[in-house]
This record gives C-alpha cells, sequence and structure tokens, in this order.
C-alpha cells in the first residue's frame, strides 16, 4: 500500500512538472530560432558563387559542382538528422546540436573575409595568372560548409517538430487548437525568412562588401543560439522513440538474413509476424522476395514470452514490410521530378544578371541573387490562386476535390519546366549574341543594352512548375500512404533535392569536361560571352523531354495497378483516402 502510494505522489509530481512545461510561451523562442537560422543559410547560397570565384580563385563550373554539392549535404544530412533525433538524440539536443554548428560553420566563413591567410592571392586582370588554393585555404571553407550543413541537417527537420511537442498535450484542448495555428505560423515565418534572406542580405553582400555581408548572418545565428537556449527550461524535451526508416532498414536486413526461405511456398496467418491489433493478417504478393522479413522460422527463438520480436533485425511485422514495399511503389513516380528540380539549379544564371541592366529606376538596381525571389513568389502566388480560384471550377467538371489528379498535375508541372528551359536557352542565346555584336566577347564584366525583365518569364515558370509537380507528388504519395506515414512524403521530396543536386553536380562536371577538351573553351567557362551557356540549356530541354516520356511511361504503369486492384497496399488507406479519388482523371 505504501510502495503504490509512493508511486502515486512520484506521478503526480512528474506531471506537475510537466505541467508547467510547454506551451504556448515556448513557441516563440522555436521560431525565432528556426526564422533566424533559415535567413542566415539561405542569405550565404545566392552570391556564394561569386564569392568562391572570385576569392578562391575556382573556375564557374567547379564553383557550381561545390554549391551543387553543399546543397545535397544539407538535403542528406535533414534526413539523417531526423533519423537520428528520433532515434538517439531527441528533438531538444538535435536542435541545439545544429544551431551550434551553424553559428561555427557561419563564424568560419566570416574569417575568410578577415584574414587574406585563409585566402589565396587574387588573379591578374585577365586571370591568366591565378594563384592556386592551398589545402588549408580550401580546408577552411569546406568546414566552414560543413558545418552549416549539419546544422541545417539538425534544425530544419526537428524544430518544427519540436513545437509541436511543446503543444501535443492532449489532455490541454487550448494546446490541442493551438496546433493548427502554430504550423501555419511555422511556414510563414519560413517563407518571410526565406524572402528576406534573398533580398535584405543580398543587397547588404552587394552594397557592404563580404565582411559586413557574411558577418550579419553570423551575428544572426548568434541570436538564434541565444533565444533557443534562453527558452531551454520550459521546453517539453521527449524521449526518443524510433524512427521509422529504421524499420525500412530492419526489413532489408531481416530479408536478407532470411533469403533461404522459399517464399513460393503457402504460408498460413500463424506463419506471419504481426504487431498487435493489426488488421493485415498476411503480406501481399507484391515484392515478394521482402516477405521473408515477417516470416516466424522457429517461435521458440524468434518471439519473446509476450509475443514480440527477440531480435528486430532477424523477424519483422507485416506491417514493417508492406511500408517497405509502400516505399518501393512510389520510388519510380518519385523520380520522375528530379530532372525537373535539376533544371531549377541553372549553373552560372547569376553571371547572366550581373551582364544585364537590373535597374527598376534611375537609382535602384535590383541585386542579381535576388531574382529568385521572382520563382518563390510565382510558386506562392499560384498555389493561391489553384486553391481559391481554379479548384473549385475544375471541381465542377471533375468531381475531383483538388481539382485535378495528382498524375495531372504532375505532367503539366514537367511540361512548363520543358517550356521554361527553352525559354532560358532562347533568352541566352539573345543575351550572348547582344554580347558579342557589342565587342563584349573578352570582357564579361560589361553591362549590355538589355533589360533583366527577359529572364522574368522562364523564372515564374519555374515556380508555377514546382507548384505543380512537386504538390502533385506529396498528394500522391499520401494517396497511397496512411496518414500515420504522411511525413513520408517531405522526407521523399528533400531527398529527392539532394539527389538533383549530385545530378546537377556530375552534369555539370561531365559537360564543363567534355566541352573543354584539347583546349577548347568550355561551354560553361567564367566567361560566359565566350562560353556556350545557351548549349547546356538546350541539352537540360532535351533531357526534361526525356524525363516527360519516361513520366508518361510511369503513368501508364501506375494506371494499370489501379486497374488491378493495387492502387494502395494499405486498406486503411484507401478508407482515410476515399474521398480524395486521385486516381481519376489521368
Amino acid at each position: 500500500m505504501g510502495k503504490n502510494t509512493e508511486q502515486e505522489e512520484e506521478f503526480l509530481l512528474n506531471h506537475s512538472q510537466n505541467s508547467t512545461k510547454g506551451g504556448l510561451k515556448t513557441i516563440p523562442f522555436i521560431i525565432v530560432n528556426e526564422s533566424c537560422e533559415r535567413l542566415a543559410s539561405f542569405g550565404l547560397q545566392p552570391n556564394m558563387i561569386i564569392y568562391i570565384t572570385k576569392f578562391y580563385n575556382i573556375n564557374a563550373a567547379h564553383a557550381s559542382v561545390l554549391i551543387n554539392l553543399w546543397s545535397a549535404v544539407s538535403n542528406v544530412l535533414s534526413i539523417l538528422g531526423a533519423f537520428i533525433s528520433d532515434s538517439y538524440i531527441g528533438r531538444f539536443r538535435a536542435v541545439a546540436i545544429g544551431t551550434i554548428s551553424s553559428l561555427i560553420g557561419m563564424l568560419v566563413l566570416w574569417l575568410t573575409t578577415i584574414f587574406p591567410q585563409l585566402r589565396p592571392l587574387p588573379c591578374g586582370q585577365y586571370q591568366h595568372d591565378c594563384n592556386g588554393t592551398t589545402a588549408a585555404q580550401l580546408a577552411a571553407i569546406l568546414c566552414s560548409f560543413g558545418l552549416i550543413s549539419i546544422g541545417a541537417g539538425f534544425v530544419r527537420p526537428c524544430s518544427i517538430a519540436l513545437g509541436a511537442d511543446q503543444l501535443g498535450n492532449k489532455e490541454n484542448l487550448d494546446n490541442e487548437r493551438l496546433l493548427d495555428s502554430y504550423f501555419s505560423w511555422f511556414y510563414a515565418s519560413v517563407g518571410v525568412s526565406i524572402v528576406l534572406a534573398v533580398t535584405v542580405i543580398v543587397y547588404i553582400q552587394d552594397h557592404f562588401g563580404w565582411q559586413v555581408g557574411f558577418g550579419v548572418p553570423a551575428l544572426l545565428m548568434v541570436l538564434s543560439v541565444s533565444v533557443f537556449l534562453v527558452g531551454s527550461p520550459h521546453y517539453i524535451k521527449a524521449k526518443p522513440e524510433g524512427s521509422l526508416f529504421t524499420g525500412l532498414f530492419q526489413v532489408a536486413v531481416a530479408a536478407f538474413r532470411k533469403r533461404h526461405i522459399n517464399v513460393q511456398l503457402n504460408y498460413n496467418d500463424d506463419s506471419y509476424y504481426k504487431a498487435p491489433e493489426s488488421k493485415l493478417l498476411e503480406p501481399s504478393t507484391d515484392f515478394r522476395c521482402l516477405n521473408r522479413a515477417c516470416i516466424i522460422e522457429d517461435p521458440n527463438m524468434e518471439l519473446k514470452p509476450d509475443g514480440k520480436a527477440s531480435d528486430p533485425w532477424s523477424l519483422c511485422s507485416v506491417e514493417q514490410v508492406k511500408i517497405m514495399k509502400c516505399f518501393l511503389t512510389v520510388l519510380p513516380m518519385w523520380s520522375t521530378c528530379i530532372m525537373l528540380l535539376v533544371s531549377f539549379s541553372q549553373p552560372l544564371s547569376i553571371y547572366q544578371l550581373l551582364t544585364v541592366d537590373r535597374h527598376i529606376t534611375p537609382r535602384f538596381e535590383i541585386p542579381a541573387g535576388s531574382f529568385g525571389m521572382i520563382t518563390v513568389l510565382s510558386l506562392t502566388i499560384w498555389m493561391a490562386f489553384y486553391d481559391r480560384a481554379l479548384v473549385p471550377l475544375l471541381s465542377r467538371y471533375t468531381g475531383l476535390p483538388t481539382g485535378i489528379s495528382p498524375f495531372s498535375r504532375m505532367g503539366i508541372g514537367l511540361f512548363l519546366g520543358i517550356v521554361a528551359t527553352v525559354l532560358s536557352a532562347i533568352t541566352e542565346t539573345i543575351r550572348r549574341n547582344k554580347a558579342m555584336n557589342a565587342g563584349f566577347e573578352d570582357d564579361p564584366n560589361a553591362v549590355l543594352n538589355m533589360s533583366s525583365m527577359w529572364f522574368v518569364p522562364q523564372l515564374a515558370l519555374y515556380g508555377v512548375a514546382e507548384a505543380l509537380n512537386v504538390v502533385g507528388q506529396i498528394e500522391f504519395i499520401y494517396s497511397l500512404f496512411p496518414k500515420t506515414m504522411s511525413s513520408f512524403a517531405a522526407a521523399l521530396y528533400t531527398f529527392g533535392l539532394a539527389l538533383s543536386n549530385l545530378i546537377s553536380s556530375l552534369l555539370v562536371s561531365v559537360v564543363d569536361n567534355i566541352t573543354s577538351a584539347r583546349c577548347n573553351t568550355s561551354w560553361l567557362a567564367t566567361n560566359i560571352n565566350r562560353g556556350h551557356l545557351d548549349y547546356y540549356c538546350w541539352l537540360m530541354t532535351f533531357l526534361c523531354v526525356i524525363n516527360f516520356l519516361y513520366f508518361l511511361a510511369v503513368c501508364r504503369f501506375t494506371d494499370k495497378q489501379k486497374h488491378d486492384g493495387r492502387s494502395s497496399l494499405f486498406p486503411e488507406a484507401e478508407e482515410e483516402h476515399s474521398e480524395n479519388k486521385f486516381f481519376h482523371g489521368v
């Protein structure tokens, strides 16, 4: 009796302590932390290629490869950071580590602008006598990139979840109602931060120099760390509960360990390991080789007395196998968006904008690095217009709550991406011809009598294409998975960004090496007037057309699966999404 009383007192004490933590008072600390990180890191990217080529004597093609690899590492680490957070260290520690890592990385980058020893000597007037970058100098800037990537990898996927933890107390109805508002405010703050990054921070770099331009992001990270740590005593610090990604690896390992099992044999329901209260009695016949992971060979060895698996790396549940199969099912359609993302990362685009007239008024000139705002604005405006105006209109004719099917949205997005690359090729051809006719072949810094507004249509189309294709991708993936696994869509998109960065780096490197062979001028030369960036844009157009044909083939295969009754591997997913008839209207 006394023991039970002590346990009740301990529970009430802990519950009382937890009830004083979290809530709305912690949200400003988390949002300010995330906003400062986004503002600082996104403010570095637009002009980074100029800094690297100018102060590290690296040609534009190699600098483009380096920046794409940096972006790829940041995106991959976002997935890895989420995995480590969920499985081992928890979200609070992950955000704390990430914020401090970003701060150190930006301080190192800022120091490269202050100490000349951290940079090679500048090139001569015509860049014929450039000094190479030493290993120590290259290590300094790569170290800063690495630390910033580690910071982004921990902060970005974990901040929003940490905030949700503060409002996740279901006993508090106010917190439950505030959760929806929190997500809206969080994403709004991210959007505002990105807008300020590509406008204000880029403007500071252009007009006040690199020391101030890189010093401001470093100060923002000091503010980010300070604000986050000040709120530390008030946070609910949830313990790690394991990651969904772990289950994918466990299925692969368990299936490999049991590769001797003949999956062609008929097994009864009791031969499969199932989670408690599971609706799934046996695995599907798709990807049958994975069924080995959930087959019980020896119940005495593989099951504990309570019925749980003794070794999750040797025996997985039917549900885990289903998740793995669903993941493999969406990969073909997911892969169709990668080339579109590759086409977005146009190398040397900032050099194009530096050679044209960017004046809005006689006294105000748009920074070249701020033109990415056009894509962001067109994406935002289109999504609002589509949701509020087009969806109600289209729904009357298609009967779909989303207006048109995800396949249609993805296809239109890919087609608009092709149109955007065609426009970019035509615009660059016009720009280069003007430069050659004006005698600026050897003067890449000369400003042409050509308005920067020529570049607006292609940038706006990229935004609309991304809005259509990416949202369609997420809808398609969400329609296959139950709501409890909806985070998979965001994870796959992040991984797609990483893969597109890697492919873009590889493509730029291959094109540069091939076209510069035998002492020829590279298509992607730093002097874009001598290079042929227009040829590269036509190459991207060709690849996007091939990708569009691949998309049509995947649609045909996916539509066949639908008619075969395999549109979703999860019965509960069909029930949850039955009101969203995503597969109609293909």
